[in-house]
């Protein structure tokens, strides 16, 4: 499904709707509301979202709520609430439905964690909820909503009314296992139910288990590795796109935004900077790793 807009003028009502990824996140939205936005209804889902300007009031739990920039919602399942703007400025946020189930699954238990007061400033949980909504333009891939579902889980698992639970020992045959199944298909990518026969955990466990080994989750992982590769490649003389789709990325685009992101310029600014080094007889001696 394409992008849906409706964007107008500062004071016109308008929603965006992300093309559709998995079971895991039903729905992704940005939406912005000059006054009124949603009568009182409830979902059968979990419905995380995160204030972007103005302040975003609903009515929740018997309580008026009011959140502004940064913060998180945090709306159970079945609850009754409302939505409309607390300033005369509007408000604009985003918003993720998730299946309940999904975030047992991803915590391991079948308690999901309960935030009573609908709202939340901690800096984890505001991190993992905007990460789902970088790039509303694409699909997420499968086990990069996983992992996104894992950071989300995580941090309500820690915000959350009763407190964090411990993650339990870790299965470092299966972390290793993981590893080299995606090095062995970097250029396809990997299904997640091989990925769950390989290792002999569910992708849910399993992302705990690697979190807990390397400090990253395996989508994460993986990226680094597809990076080093473009970076190798380059430096080898191949062109961006072939670096890119060498290096399993779906298009060239989200390489670059993705090498960006973790080196803090373009692809090509980067090879600009190589080549002159070369020139200067500064040649890397080998290929660096990405944490």
């Amino acid at each position: 499904m394409s992008l849906e807009r409706s964007c107008g003028p500062e004071g016109t009502d308008w929603m965006r709707i992300a093309p559709s990824t998995d079971a895991l996140f039903l729905s992704r939205i940005e939406a912005r509301f000059a006054g009124h936005a949603y009568d009182p209804h409830r979902h059968d889902t979990y419905a995380l979202g995160i204030t972007r300007t103005g302040v975003q009031s609903f009515r929740y739990r018997g309580a008026q709520r009011n959140a502004v920039a940064g913060d998180v919602i945090i709306l159970h399942p079945d609850e009754m609430h409302d939505g409309h703007s607390g300033s005369s400025t509007g408000f604009r946020y985003h918003m993720l439905y998730i299946d309940p189930g999904a975030i047992s699954r991803a915590l391991g238990r079948d308690v999901v964690p309960c935030i009573r007061g609908g709202i939340s400033r901690d800096r984890r949980l505001a991190h993992a909820v905007s990460a789902v909504f970088d790039e509303l333009n694409r699909p997420l891939e499968p086990l990069e909503a996983v992992d996104r579902l894992s950071d989300i889980a995580s941090a309500l698992n820690r915000v959350a009314d009763g407190g964090e639970r411990a993650v339990g020992s870790v299965d470092t045959g299966a972390v290793e296992r993981a590893k080299a199944a995606m090095l062995d298909h970097i250029e396809t990518g990997l299904p997640l139910e091989t990925l769950e026969a390989v290792t002999g955990q569910s992708r849910f466990a399993l992302t705990r288990h690697f979190r807990a080994r390397h400090g990253v989750p395996p989508h994460r992982w993986l990226m680094a590795r597809r990076l080093e590769r473009v970076w190798s490649a380059v430096l080898d003389g191949a062109s961006l796109a072939e670096a890119s789709a060498d290096a399993g990325f779906a298009d060239q685009s989200h390489m670059s935004r993705q090498f960006r992101r973790r080196f803090g310029m373009s692809p090509g600014a980067w090879r600009t900077v190589v080549r002159n080094g070369r020139a200067l007889g500064a040649i890397p001696s080998d290929r660096p790793r990405i944490p």
